[in-house]
């Protein structure tokens, strides 16, 4: 058996795409239109396993946006359908909460431990992020930090 990719469905591509990629780093290998189907997908990959990930075409993150409806209504998803969490490992863990909270994003569940944080997407799902190796030494202020909302 082998991890292709993991699936999302977002209701805003553009704010999606801002996220995953503008503010997270992750970078887009290709992308599907269906028209039959009324439905775009784009494909992801981090940027460390980017070349390895084009040829494999694993492991992916696939966003799936359905387009509007005849009314020109967009499906929301509320809580990413009771969707867990995506998961990524991060070089420095304070780093990239400090330039995520520089942008205006809510670090849901502070990096107390030097190890893990949670942050949400657009479409309110959970994303965690894990420091590589060991966990980096505790530090003001993330160490006094309180969680915000759910995560």
């Amino acid at each position: 058996m082998e991890y292709l990719h993991t699936m999302i469905r977002v209701s805003n591509l553009e704010k999606s795409l801002e996220f995953f990629c503008h503010q997270l780093g992750l970078k887009e290998t290709h992308r599907i239109e269906n028209e039959a189907g009324r439905f775009t997908l784009v494909f992801l990959a981090d940027p460390v396993n980017y070349a390895k990930t084009i040829e494999s075409k694993s492991p992916l993150l696939e966003l799936t946006y359905n387009w509007p409806n005849e009314d020109g209504k967009v499906e929301e998803y509320l809580g990413g359908r009771n969707f867990g969490h995506l998961a990524f490992r991060v070089d420095d863990i304070y780093l990239i909460c400090q330039k995520l909270m520089d942008k205006g994003m809510i670090i849901n569940r502070p990096p107390r431990d030097g190890h893990m944080a949670f942050i949400k997407s657009p479409d309110g799902i959970s994303i965690e992020l894990l420091q590589r190796g060991n966990p980096l030494p505790i530090q003001a202020p993330w160490d006094s930090m309180k969680n915000s909302g759910t995560w």
